[in-house]
């Protein structure tokens, strides 16, 4: 298939993006809206921690203490996904809906944390890009010395703009 315009038309080759056909608008809203049921970014939780008053949620870190120590965000708790069963309902409160976070992109530890919690009964969703993305958009974070931040980098976060505009 090929696209011109708006109209797919088909050819003789087929490019592996449209070797499976997009969904129908209606499936897809139902599955993107469906991720943003579960998922939230740091960019969001960002924003959210930062305004004034309660943000509606916690912030989960399910990553090991040496981990932690390296770096996690302020404010959030320190819950290894191994411990969730054992500590949750002494750390957390269960009517507060919990976002998780683990080191980034590459580990589902977030994704883990988030099925222990939901399985306990918690409202949860994972925060995309883990830790590593949190450090990355150069928000400030804590570590075992204490506060730290780094330099945003620029192809993870705008430069010279609050918003990337989606």
């Amino acid at each position: 298939m090929s696209v011109t315009g708006t109209a797919a038309t088909t050819t003789s080759a087929v490019n592996s993006v449209l070797r499976v056909a997009p969904a129908a608008p209606a499936e897809a809203a139902a599955y993107f809206r469906a991720s943003l049921v579960f998922h939230t970014d740091v960019s969001d939780v960002a924003a959210a921690l930062a305004a004034d008053g309660d943000p509606g949620f916690a912030v989960l870190d399910s990553r090991s203490t040496e981990s932690w120590e390296q770096g996690h965000i302020p404010g959030a708790v320190h819950l290894p996904t191994a411990l969730i069963p054992e500590l949750a309902e002494k750390l957390l409160d269960r009517s507060v809906p919990v976002v998780t976070y683990c080191w980034g992109p590459a580990c589902n530890g977030g994704t883990r944390a988030a099925l222990a919690l939901a399985e306990l009964g918690f409202q949860v969703k994972e925060m995309l890009g883990g830790f590593e993305y949190w450090a990355r958009e150069g928000l400030a974070h804590e570590t075992w010395e204490g506060a730290a931040k780094r330099a945003a980098d620029p192809l993870t976060t705008p430069v010279n703009t609050a918003d990337c505009g989606c």
